[in-house]
């Protein structure tokens, strides 16, 4: 629509009007509100209003309205009654606006995971002018808080930079919270951001930002002496009815005391980190080299692999045969943008981490030197990180031990004719165990037919409370005992593998393949 060729707008924009406001379809509806974009008039803002509100036309309806530069009151009006799988797009269009309006709105906008990323994070600070906001005598604890969940986006993982590192006030505004945060009543949701803010600053990109000499430990040490008082240290001990708020309880216990943390002074360091559950992102294994972290300075596309892939599994063990280690993936896999590899070996009483790998990027990156460990220290760092759980929550250490067990029996699927995928926790519900395998029959004898059908399966098992050690142990029994593809539900394939390896296919993924 917004390509084709108009001999009569009065006609197309009649038109527009009449599939906008009468259409019984969601094209005919999409076709008018398209035209409106081009040619609608402030007669036509309401109708686009009221449009927004149905989730499969707020993006469109957005769009016309802000090529329409309608009022940012229209906007507002939206996003206040707009579904939150919608908000992203009318958060975007609302911190385009440069007027005041727009601005108070967004101090105190919901920011769910799922309508702000780190991107839409960073222009929204940038749009309301959080330095400046926060450099005033009086200073709202609302927007203290919103100002600490903003920067505590921004270190996410779920983009292709550390949009931290892109903020350029980034740490007048972390100084500017940090001294505020005093200010803010000690809840569960204000402990969770200012612990946030805390790992990020001990282990995570902003790590990287410009400070003065011992600026960034000193906003540690400020943090550490807040949340160590009475009234801070009472909430870790709450214990919540709401499940979502009860693995956040949870989380803060295990999480509290990392980011304040003085290790001895050594060139690695390895942590696994989690962050809030409010905001699910991947649990990944932060690298600092002499105190940087390696990965968003070194690669900055995506994060460091999980503790599962990289520790569980042994791959920063130095032998002495030399070893290609993947350290990090892009967000938008390897195949789109790369990753990070690095060679890792032993060399009499030194380990050698050489013979870097990573894509070409625009922007200028150091060159990646040889880095030398002595062994001694450094087999003591890997061995202290891969025995550490600590960061991990029941039904990880479940999937752990299970996925520990398979390593070591692998002939407990292969019997059934199976191999396994990826173990873990789902990653909305993550409270969940889960075990992916591929059912290939011929695997268990040798004689599997590569060209021949295949179904991916899953099994989901919540945690029941039990201790991780008795849940893995039932599980891995039951894989003994009984064929797993008879409770396993089947989510890989084809409609036509399925059918002719005899099993239904889910209706929800249609017919068509899927990986």
């Amino acid at each position: 629509m917004a390509d084709l060729p108009l001999d009569d707008t009065a006609a197309a924009r009649a038109l527009g009007r009449r599939l906008a406001r009468t259409g019984t379809s969601t094209p005919a509806v999409s076709v008018g509100i398209a035209l409106l974009g081009r040619l609608g008039e402030p007669e036509d803002v309401p109708y686009l209003k009221v449009l927004g509100l149905l989730r499969v036309l707020t993006r469109p309806a957005v769009e016309a309205l802000t090529t329409l530069d309608c009022p940012t009151a229209a906007l507002v009006w939206l996003a206040d009654r707009a579904s939150h799988p919608a908000l992203r797009h009318l958060i975007d269009a609302i911190a385009s606006r440069n007027d005041d309006e727009a601005r108070n709105w967004l101090l105190s906008a919901p920011l769910g995971s799922g309508a702000v990323g780190p991107s839409t994070a960073r222009r929204i600070a940038e749009a309301i002018q959080l330095s400046d906001v926060l450099s005033e005598e009086q200073v709202d604890p609302q927007v203290v808080a919103q100002a600490g969940r903003l920067l505590a986006r921004m270190t996410g993982l779920r983009d292709y930079q550390p949009e931290i590192l892109s903020y350029q006030q980034a740490t007048t505004a972390y100084r500017a919270v940090i001294a505020r945060a005093t200010h803010l009543p000690p809840t569960l949701d204000h402990y969770a951001i200012l612990l946030s803010l805390a790992l990020d600053l001990h282990s995570g990109p902003s790590v990287l930002l410009d400070w003065q000499p011992e600026q960034r430990k000193a906003l540690l040490d400020v943090l550490e002496g807040i949340l160590s008082t009475p009234s801070w240290a009472a909430v870790p001990e709450l214990e919540p009815e709401d499940p979502g708020e009860r693995r956040r309880v949870h989380w803060v216990r295990r999480a509290a005391k990392q980011p304040f943390n003085h290790p001895t002074a050594s060139r690695l360091r390895v942590e696994a980190t989690v962050r809030d559950p409010a905001d699910p992102d991947t649990v990944e294994v932060r690298l600092l080299l002499d105190g940087r972290p390696l990965v968003p300075e070194a690669f900055g596309k995506g994060p460091a692999n999980s503790p599962e892939y990289l520790l569980d599994s042994g791959r920063l063990r130095a032998t002495a045969e030399a070893r290609e280690v993947q350290l990090a993936e892009a967000y938008c896999t390897e195949g789109c943008c790369g990753a990070l590899y690095v060679t890792i070996c032993r060399e009499r009483d030194q380990v050698v981490w050489r013979d870097w790998r990573r894509p070409p990027t625009r922007h200028t990156r150091a060159e990646l030197s040889e880095y030398r460990f002595e062994a001694v220290t450094y087999d003591a760092e890997i061995e202290r990180a891969e025995n550490d759980r600590s960061w991990a929550w029941p039904a990880r250490l479940t999937a752990r031990l299970i996925a520990a067990g398979l390593r070591d029996q692998p002939d407990l699927l292969t019997r059934w004719d199976s191999r396994v995928g990826w173990i873990g926790t789902d990653f909305l519900e993550t409270d969940t165990t889960t075990v992916s395998f591929t059912y290939w029959p011929g695997l268990a004898a040798g004689q599997q037919d590569k060209q021949g059908p295949w179904l991916q399966f899953i099994w989901s098992v919540p945690d029941d409370g039990t201790p991780p050690e008795i849940q893995a142990a039932a599980m891995l029994r039951r894989l003994v005992e009984q064929d797993p593809k008879t409770y396993a539900e089947v989510r890989g394939g084809s409609a036509s593998h399925a059918e002719a390896l005899g099993f239904l296919w889910p209706e929800a993924t249609g017919s068509g393949d899927t990986c």
